[in-house]
C-alpha cells in the first residue's frame, strides 16, 4: 500500500508548485517534497479512507515524503468514528514537524455536536503537550468550534495563559483571540485592555482582528487604541 501510494503520488507532481511551496514551509528539506497540489491530495484521501487495506499506510504515523503525511492527515479527516479518529490523531501529532500539516487537520467527526463534550476535554489534553504543533492544533479546534454555540469564557483564559514561546504557538494564539473578538467580542476584549498576552501576541492579535471584516469600524478604532 505504501509503495501504491507514493507512486500515485510522484504522478500527480507538479514541479513548479513544488518550488513554491517549499518556500512556505522552510523547515522541510525539499528533497522529501513531491509538489502535489491539496485538492488532488484531499482526492485522493476520500479514495483511500474507503480502501480496507488503508491501515497498513496508517500504522505508522513517519514516512518518506511530506505529501504522504499530509495524505495520512487527511485520510484521519475522513474518519467517521471518534474515538477512532483520535487514536490516530494521538498517533499522528508527535510527527507533526511544520504548521501547514497541523493546519490541514480538520476531522469532519469533530462538527458533530454529539462528540463536543468529548471534544473540549480532548482539546484540553492537546494544548497542555509539550510538543509545540499538538498545542497549536489544539487550539485551532477550540478556535474552530468553541466559539459559537458551545462557547464557555474560561476557554479564553486556556488560550490566554499559554506563554510557550514557539512562533507558530504564538500566532495561532493571535488568530485565536482575533476570531474571538469577531465572535465573542464582550467576552475577548478585557483580555486585550487588560494586557493579559504578551507584547507580540497581544498586537498580532490586534492586527489580525483590524483586518478582518466581522470587526466593525468603531470596534477598530477602540482595538488601535490598546496596541502595546
Amino acid at each position: 500500500m505504501k509503495e501504491e501510494i507514493k507512486k500515485r503520488l510522484f504522478a500527480l507532481q507538479d514541479t513548479q508548485y513544488k518550488a513554491f511551496h517549499s518556500k512556505l514551509v522552510p523547515n522541510i528539506n525539499a528533497d522529501k517534497i513531491i509538489g502535489v497540489r491539496t485538492p488532488e491530495l484531499r482526492k485522493l484521501a476520500k479514495e483511500y479512507a474507503k480502501n480496507k487495506q488503508i491501515d497498513d499506510f496508517l500504522a505508522s504515523a513517519e514516512h518518506d515524503y511530506y505529501e504522504e503525511t499530509n495524505l495520512h492527515g487527511f485520510i484521519i479527516s475522513e474518519t467517521k468514528d471518534y474515538d477512532q479518529c483520535i487514536k490516530e490523531l494521538d498517533r499522528f501529532l508527535p510527527v507533526v514537524d511544520n504548521w501547514a500539516t497541523c493546519d490541514l487537520l480538520s476531522p469532519k467527526v469533530f462538527k458533530q455536536k454529539k462528540n463536543h463534550e468529548r471534544l473540549i476535554e480532548d482539546i484540553k489534553r492537546w494544548m497542555s503537550s509539550d510538543q509545540p504543533y499538538t498545542v497549536r492544533f489544539g487550539i485551532e479546534m477550540l478556535m474552530s468550534y468553541f466559539l459559537d454555540d458551545d462557547f464557555k469564557p474560561e476557554y479564553l483564559q486556556w488560550v490566554a495563559k499559554e506563554k510557550g514561546e514557539h512562533y507558530y504557538i504564538k500566532m495561532m494564539v493571535a488568530w485565536f483571540f482575533a476570531t474571538a473578538l469577531a465572535k465573542q467580542w464582550d467576552a475577548a476584549i478585557p483580555f486585550i485592555e487588560q494586557k493579559t498576552m504578551d507584547k507580540w501576541v497581544h498586537n498580532k492579535a490586534i492586527q489580525k482582528a483590524v483586518e478582518s471584516y466581522r470587526i466593525t469600524d468603531s470596534q477598530k478604532a477602540y482595538l488601535r487604541t490598546l496596541k502595546k
